[in-house]
């Protein structure tokens, strides 16, 4: 028979006359291809490990499971799909599925992303270990560093392995006659937490109840205990750890909804008198209560605290101001708009309505510096102009008055009340213009004598 070219490559690379029996098991096609399947087999050659020559077969419509595409311009043949199902044989002669998208990656490939040579890279990288050299309380050394590799080990979901470590700390603290019993109380407390994410609850309430003892009121050993005694359902024991947890700190969330969710738990168990059948709830000594003061807020925090309060003031004073001038009360209602501008010193409407208290009282002169403190705010206010002719023809200045009212038609010609307001005016002019000139003595020039 004649075999392709490939395969006679195979066949004396291999001593053999005939291809070896794996080869003749890739050389049968698929179900459902066509037999010359067979012919797009490719042979390359590598380097295995054991650094001799090897050969290694490839189709390219079946190779682990990945479709390959074909070289463009090949008459517009499709992309060759693996064919669903198809199982490859190994050389011991059993069948394996293909793992899709998965193949030897060549020499110098990429393989997730980083090199061979970026692999062995990182593993000669030592781990960080500066965690061990942490503050540890007034333990020595030695200890701190068997407490700091714990807490290591619990955050990384290692119980059993920090619980040694734990345990290995509180041997030594007790070998070296440590008495402190904050320190102790951690450790116990520490080691209480791997038994309860383990589900060693006895274990747990027996580390808990070694804190306390050391450290009486400590509240993480408090809500360990508690937790422990709820899933060994012990809901009295329970409710009065959790209970006592409230007594140092009301804010702990979790301590009030398991308060609430073995309250049903001890009714239901105990019937109506269950309070009756709890254990003593210890009293905390305010000395151990937590009293937890809100933090200092900030200074733009405050500010804009200060400023809402403010305009809030401001808005109430305003209101009263405008509701004492509605009723005629214009000494209440200058006191309410003055307070006013006490918060606001640059709110335009405070001065013109001051000016209107001050118009009713008969103080023109206020009036009219409160109008002239408006109009430098806003020099086009129609009121602000308007009371303060009024404050003119009140002081006897009817030229001024005059002038303030024409500028009031100027920007405004639909207010009537200025319109009005100029024709008295006006003839209040011309009348103080005609009693001018009937006070002034005339002089005759012509018995004057001359010089």
């Amino acid at each position: 028979m004649q075999w392709p070219h490939e395969i006679s490559l195979l066949s004396q690379h291999c001593n053999a006359t005939t291809p070896p029996p794996f080869v003749m098991s890739l050389l049968t096609p698929p179900v459902g291809a066509c037999p010359d399947t067979r012919s797009s087999i490719q042979l390359r050659l590598g380097c295995c490990s054991r650094g001799r020559k090897a050969l290694t077969l490839q189709r390219p419509e079946i190779i682990m499971g990945n479709g390959q595409d074909k070289p463009s311009g090949s008459g517009g043949a499709k992309t060759d799909q693996a064919t669903p199902g198809f199982r490859r044989r190994s050389r011991a002669g059993s069948t394996e599925k293909p793992k899709a998208g998965k193949g030897p990656p060549e020499k110098g490939s990429m393989a997730n992303g980083a090199t061979q040579g970026d692999r062995n890279q990182s593993k000669d990288i030592p781990p960080d270990t500066s965690y061990l050299d942490a503050p540890a309380g007034a333990l020595p050394p030695h200890l701190g560093r068997l407490k700091n590799e714990g807490n290591h080990l619990f955050k990384k979901g290692q119980f059993a392995d920090a619980v040694e470590k734990y345990s290995a700390a509180i041997d030594g603290c007790c070998d070296a006659g440590i008495e402190s019993g904050e320190d102790l109380c951690i450790l116990y407390s520490n080691r209480a937490a791997c038994y309860l994410k383990d589900g060693s609850n006895t274990e747990c309430i027996q580390d808990c109840t070694r804190a306390l003892d050391l450290q009486p009121f400590s509240l993480k050993p408090l809500l360990r205990r508690a937790t422990a005694y709820e899933s060994m359902e012990r809901y009295r024991q329970a409710y009065v750890d959790f209970k006592t947890v409230l007594q140092i700190d009301i804010g702990v969330q979790a301590a009030h909804d398991s308060v609430h969710r073995i309250t049903k738990q001890l009714i239901e168990q105990d019937g109506p008198d269950w309070r009756q059948k709890l254990p003593e709830i210890p009293l905390v000594p305010l000395s151990a209560q937590q009293h937890h003061r809100q933090k200092d807020p900030s200074a733009e925090l405050v500010q804009a605290r200060e400023a809402k309060k403010a305009e809030a003031r401001f808005a109430s004073l305003k209101t009263e101001g405008n509701e004492h001038v509605r009723k005629s009360q214009f000494h209440d209602g200058l006191e309410k708009y003055s307070e006013c501008l006490k918060i606001k010193p640059d709110e335009c409407s405070c001065f013109t309505n001051r000016a209107i208290c001050y118009l009713r009282l008969g103080c023109f002169e206020e009036a009219r510096q409160d109008c002239d403190s408006a109009l430098k705010l806003e020099p086009t206010n129609k009121k602000a102009f308007y009371r303060r002719a009024l404050a003119f023809k009140g002081l006897q200045d009817y030229l001024s008055s005059s002038s303030d009212l024409q500028e009031v038609l100027q920007l405004d010609p639909n207010v009537h009340e200025a319109e009005q307001e100029l024709e008295t005016v006006t003839g209040l002019l011309r009348q103080s213009l005609m009693d001018g000139a009937q006070l002034t003595p005339r002089v005759d020039t012509q018995h004057t004598p001359r010089v």
